[in-house]
């Protein structure tokens, strides 16, 4: 099917939905499989990007978006991530003793982002799983779901616009980038109708990983998503695709193609400031361009990598 855009109906074929999103769902129960050794015995997720674990990043950019309900879906060896949103009586007086309060307050701000809550995933049965585990979490209410390996520059409202669009259309809202055709066998692909006087598209068919070939365009999704409770009635009925894992992505097209409360898909085109933190590259980027922007870290920084690259080293 062709991504270039005939308009589409502009207004959503349902009502919109009923309730603001208030509550985030955090898948954080893969193995980490990609960083190993290191993740050996700490989760992936509490790899740090600068002096903040990665999870962080995830969590305070849910609580700008008015997110502070936050469900994190566990497994096994993730018991770092309560310790670290939890509260440490005496690393805290410690701290307090010494006047260090700079860094008091850092370590309190973590146990202060948000009500946190915490589920095991259990059975490994993928991403369209681990979403499902947060139904009694969630209710019947929209909700969102953001993935741990992606970071979000935190000037970028990507998350407070898909809530926006999720409340126009009544439907599941997904992050689209664009990529390099080479690299849409990595990802989900759309392909999408344009709306006319809108900057959020349809989705039309959603591809799991697909072979550059068979892609419907080079628009990946990313791990941001606003979806309609009704995907949890979707999931319960979604066999084993892809690498023989329950996939979000088989949902979310039965919803594309269906009718009544809370279907249509819908997509925001992001062209902000993103780091997929399960690729080493691409971590190791977040790490540089992260510190050399912070005022306390940066000058030096900057004025490091020059000299470094100038050497030819």
């Amino acid at each position: 099917m062709s991504t270039e855009s005939s308009a589409a109906d502009a207004s959503p074929i349902h009502a919109p939905g009923q309730h603001n999103v208030r509550k985030a769902v955090i898948p954080a129960a893969g193995l980490g499989t990609r960083f190993l050794p290191a993740t050996k015995a700490m989760p992936k997720e509490m790899l740090p990007v600068v002096d903040k674990p990665a999870i962080q990043y995830v969590v305070e950019e849910a609580v700008r978006a008015g997110l502070e309900n936050v469900l994190m879906i566990t497994g096994r060896n993730k018991r770092p991530l309560e310790d670290h949103f939890d509260r440490v009586p005496l690393l805290e007086q410690t701290l307090e003793q010494k006047g260090d309060t700079e860094r008091l307050a850092a370590v309190r701000e973590a146990s202060e982002l948000a009500d946190i809550h915490y589920l095991r995933q259990g059975d490994a049965k993928g991403l369209g799983h681990a979403v499902l585990r947060g139904k009694l979490y969630v209710g019947d209410e929209p909700f969102a779901v953001l993935l741990g390996d992606d970071l979000i520059d935190e000037r970028d409202e990507l998350l407070s616009r898909m809530i926006e669009v999720q409340a126009k259309t009544g439907g599941s809202v997904v992050a689209l980038i664009e990529v390099d055709p080479s690299e849409v066998s990595s990802y989900g692909c759309a392909d999408i109708s344009a709306i006319d006087g809108e900057d959020y598209v349809r989705i039309n068919e959603l591809v799991e990983k697909p072979a550059p070939a068979d892609a419907p365009s080079n628009l990946a999704v990313i791990g941001r998503y606003v979806l309609h409770q009704s995907v949890f009635g979707v999931l319960e009925k979604t066999g084993p695709g892809r690498g023989g894992e329950i996939q979000l992505t088989d949902a979310l097209q039965t919803l594309a193609n269906s009718e009544g409360e809370g279907s249509g898909v819908y997509g925001v085109v992001f062209r902000g400031n993103r780091y997929d933190t399960g690729d080493k590259l691409s971590y190791l980027k977040a790490v540089v361009k992260l510190a050399s922007e912070r005022e306390d870290l940066g000058p030096d920084l900057r004025a490091w990598l020059k000299e470094f690259t100038d050497s030819g080293a």
